[in-house]
Formats: C-alpha cells, structure tokens, sequence
C-alpha cells in the first residue's frame, strides 16, 4: 500500500514540472521513491541494478519484473491525472542475439491546440467602407485563420527502473537509443 502522504509528495513533485522534459525528470525522481516505500513493505528493497549484483537474495527483480512494475506506476500516476505531458506505452522489448531486455515505456504528448484567434479587422476598415466605394479596401481584412495541423505523434522514452538500485531515480531515455543498446553498462 503507498501512503497517502508518499503520493501526495509525488503528486506536488509532477505538479511543479513546467514542459514534457520536466516531467520526465520528475518521473525518474518519483519512481525511485515509489520503489524505495515498496522496498520497506516487501524484499524488493534488497534489488541491486541488473542482474548480477544480488547475490541471488530474496528481492531480486530482473528487467520484466521492473518493466511490469514500473509500468504499473506509471498507469496510476496517469488514471490519477498527473501525467500533463506524457502517455503510458505498453512495454518496450529489446533483443540482441539471445539476450532480451525489456522497460516501461512513454509517448510525450503534443502540445494542446490553441483556440485559433479571431481575425483583427484594422481600425480603417470600417471608416474606408463607409467613405467609399472602394472593392481594394476588402483585401486589408484578413482572411479565417488557418486550421492548425495536427500535431506529430509524441517522442517515445523509455523509463527504466533495472538499470539503478532500488530507491534511485529510475533512467529515462529516448526509446530509439534505448533500443539500440542504451542505458548504463550494468553488468
């Protein structure tokens, strides 16, 4: 169980993030947290970073264990609405060779679309229209905004909680250098 207080902390930590770059680093932060108050109720307190630094104690988490995991925190900060600028992905999966590696994974979200502006018709519009018979004076009022195009589809990251030992910041990185072997050499 997380203590309401634990979540409030994190709630206002997201809160403060002011861009998606902020809220990534937010997450990092509050998933260590997360992990270190799970390490108090359960062995998970003892999970070093990758595989080998254990010594096979009870607690240990291999890559799946964390993406589940991590993904599972990452769903509830979400269904609670404090992710302003990111989706939670389903789990990234990475292979080389035989060797397979897995992590939770984020879609930054575009930024929200503006309201477009009413169009400004100048001051002498109206007074010129009234003094004349003039078709030019037509062309100085400008025409609808333009529909904004929709945004692109968000970059991806993924958000690894393996790589540290419990109750660290959790690496968040872009998922394409994630997939290509990124992150820190752990074993």
């Amino acid at each position: 169980m997380i203590d309401p207080g634990q979540l409030e902390r994190v709630r206002r930590k997201l809160a403060r993030a002011g861009d998606a770059s902020g809220e990534r680093a937010a997450l990092a932060e509050v998933l260590g947290w997360l992990y270190r108050g799970a390490g108090t109720q359960t062995p998970v307190g003892a999970d070093r970073r990758g595989n080998l630094l254990d010594g096979g104690g009870e607690g240990r988490m291999d890559c799946i264990d964390h993406s589940v995991s991590t993904t599972r925190m990452l769903q509830l900060l979400e269904a609670r609405g404090w992710l302003r600028f990111h989706r939670v992905l389903p789990r990234a999966r990475r292979s080389r060779l035989i060797f397979q590696h897995f992590s939770a994974a984020i879609e930054e979200l575009p930024p929200p679309a503006r309201a477009p502006a009413e169009p400004e018709i100048p001051d002498h519009v109206a007074t010129l229209l009234a003094l004349c018979d003039c078709s030019d004076v037509v062309h100085d009022i400008p025409t609808e905004a333009r529909a904004e195009m929709p945004a692109a589809v968000g970059a991806h990251y993924a958000v690894d909680s393996w790589f540290v030992d419990n109750g660290e910041a959790a690496i968040v990185l872009p998922l394409a250098e994630w997939l290509n072997g990124g992150g820190p050499d752990v074993q």
